[in-house]
C-alpha cells in the first residue's frame, strides 16, 4: 500500500533530507585517492549521529556500514572497510538517515582524482538521467513515466540500466511501495498522487548491466567489471509538481 503524508510529515522527511544530503556531501568531499572506503563510512556515521540522527542503513538487514560504499564496477551496497581509493577511482555513495521516525535516502557517484572520459560520461550521464526522471514526476504521471525517462536517457547514450534493482517510497519505512524502477513504458505503472515521496535512483552500468552479488552476500557488481555510477534523489509529489526532498548541491 501506498502511504501517501500530510504536509507535517513532509516537513519532518525534508529535514531528513537534509541531513542525509549533507552527510552525503562531508563524505563525497573525503573521496580522494589514499583514503579509505571505512574512513569514508566513518565520517558520514559521525555527521549524522553528532546531530542526534540515526543512520538508516546502519545493521538495516544485518548492513554492517552507516553508508554503502560503491567502487568502480560496484554497483551498489559496497561494504565499507579496508580498500583504498585509487587515482581515477569513481565512487558512489548511498546514504540515509533516520530523523524524528522518518528517513532520508540520497547517492551520487563522486571522482577520486583525474577520471577517465569514458567514467566523467557515465557520471553525467546518469545523473542527468535523475534529473529527467525528476522532470516527469507531476501528479497525475505515472511510475512507467520515471522509469522510462532514464532508460531512454542512459539507453541512447549506450549505456544499460539495471533492473533487479529499483528505487522506491520512502517514509517512516527506509523502503515503501511502490517500487521504482529505472525502465518501463510511458502511462503505465502506479499513478503519481500528491502526498506520495519515493526515491528514484539511476542505476547505470558503463557496459552490460548483469551483475552478480559477491559472497558477502551485499556486494553488487557488473559481470564484465565495467563501471557503474548511481546517482538518488529523494522526491515529494505535490500539487505544483514535484519537490526534492534534499536539496541540490550533489546533483
Amino acid at each position: 500500500m501506498v502511504v501517501l503524508k500530510t504536509s507535517g510529515e513532509l516537513a519532518k522527511m525534508k529535514k531528513a533530507g537534509s541531513l542525509a544530503a549533507q552527510a552525503l556531501r562531508a563524505g563525497g568531499a573525503a573521496v580522494r585517492p589514499g583514503v579509505t572506503t571505512g574512513e569514508i563510512d566513518r565520517i558520514i556515521k559521525h555527521y549524522i549521529v553528532s546531530r542526534g540522527a540515526t543512520p538508516s542503513f546502519l545493521g538495516y538487514g544485518g548492513f554492517p556500514g552507516s553508508a554503502c560504499v560503491s567502487v568502480n564496477d560496484v554497483i551498489i551496497h559496497g561494504i565499507p572497510g579496508g580498500r583504498v581509493i585509487q587515482e581515477g577511482d569513481i565512487v558512489s555513495i548511498d546514504v540515509g538517515a533516520l530523523v524524528d521516525g522518518y528517513h532520508g535516502d540520497t547517492a551520487a557517484t563522486f571522482a577520486a582524482g583525474a577520471v577517465s572520459a569514458q567514467a566523467q560520461a557515465l557520471m553525467d550521464a546518469t545523473r542527468e538521467s535523475l534529473l529527467a526522471a525528476i522532470a516527469v514526476a507531476k501528479p497525475g504521471a505515472r511510475i512507467g513515466d520515471i522509469g522510462h525517462a532514464v532508460q531512454s536517457y542512459v539507453e541512447a547514450r549506450g549505456y544499460g540500466v539495471v533492473r533487479e534493482y529499483v528505487g522506491h517510497g520512502v517514509g517512516r519505512k527506509l523502503h515503501e511501495e511502490p517500487e521504482v524502477p529505472n525502465y518501463g513504458k510511458p502511462g503505465h505503472g502506479v499513478r503519481l498522487t500528491p502526498g506520495m515521496v519515493i526515491a528514484i535512483e539511476p542505476m547505470i552500468t558503463e557496459h552490460s548491466p548483469a551483475l552478480h552479488v559477491l559472497d558477502d552476500d551485499w556486494t553488487v557488481v557488473t559481470n564484465d567489471h565495467g563501471l557503474a555510477a548511481h546517482f538518488e534523489h529523494t522526491i515529494a509529489i505535490t500539487a505544483d509538481g514535484p519537490v526534492i526532498q534534499i536539496g541540490r548541491a550533489h546533483v
